[in-house]
């Protein structure tokens, strides 16, 4: 049996913008005492955000705030609102089993329910995994076979055709430059169309 006192229920909502055409889904968030926003990915030792700013403004500091100890939660919402980008987590209740944020011990009790998810995101026809325990996860919910690191698969969903990019982690844990995982997640974003014609002209 589970010890209860030790199941750590995901404390953000899904952020589901309207109309969002791609869904991200990363594994658990870290504790609350490394959090700098009430957002996914606030742990400032995670590259995600510096990844978009890399990606889409060439400014790997472009979400941080002003003294680079936090980030612009509200510019990160209204860019994702913008692209049509939504983002959840593949786990919705765990045990830690170390105390620490690594995936590795992470004990899941809970997932993402897929059945209730994309219901609430009708125009989604991509879903990307950002790390190994969310492929994992999502591979076990699903007949999706695993794609490489910085490719993809297609399957269906309840009738719905889907594609799963599986990019690489986001976690400086993860052995790749954030330039270089800045261009895989790049090259994804153009094969989806989430890039303006004018960035594409520039881009990576």
């Amino acid at each position: 049996m589970q010890d209860n006192q030790n199941i750590e229920k995901h404390p953000l909502p899904p952020f589901f913008p309207v109309g969002a055409r791609l869904l991200m889904l990363g594994s658990f968030p870290p504790a609350r005492n490394r959090w700098k926003m009430e957002f996914y990915y606030p742990n400032l030792q995670n590259d995600m955000w510096r990844i978009f700013g890399v990606v889409f403004f060439r400014d790997r500091d472009h979400f941080l705030t002003a003294d680079r100890k936090g980030f612009r939660e509200e510019k990160i919402r209204e860019f994702l609102t913008e692209r049509g980008i939504a983002i959840s987590d593949t786990a919705r209740e765990v045990i830690r089993q170390k105390g620490n944020a690594s995936d590795r011990f992470l004990q899941v009790v809970e997932t993402l329910s897929l059945e209730e998810v994309l219901p609430e995101l009708p125009l989604c026809r991509f879903i990307v995994t950002t790390g190994e325990k969310a492929t994992d996860i999502l591979l076990g919910l699903t007949n999706a076979t695993a794609p490489p690191v910085g490719g993809y698969s297609d399957f269906v969903y309840d009738r719905r055709p889907l594609r799963l990019y599986r990019m690489p982690s986001s976690s400086r844990a993860y052995p790749k430059p954030l330039e270089e995982k800045a261009a895989v997640y790049a090259e994804m974003f153009r094969q989806i169309g989430i890039f303006t014609s004018s960035f594409t002209d520039t881009s990576l």
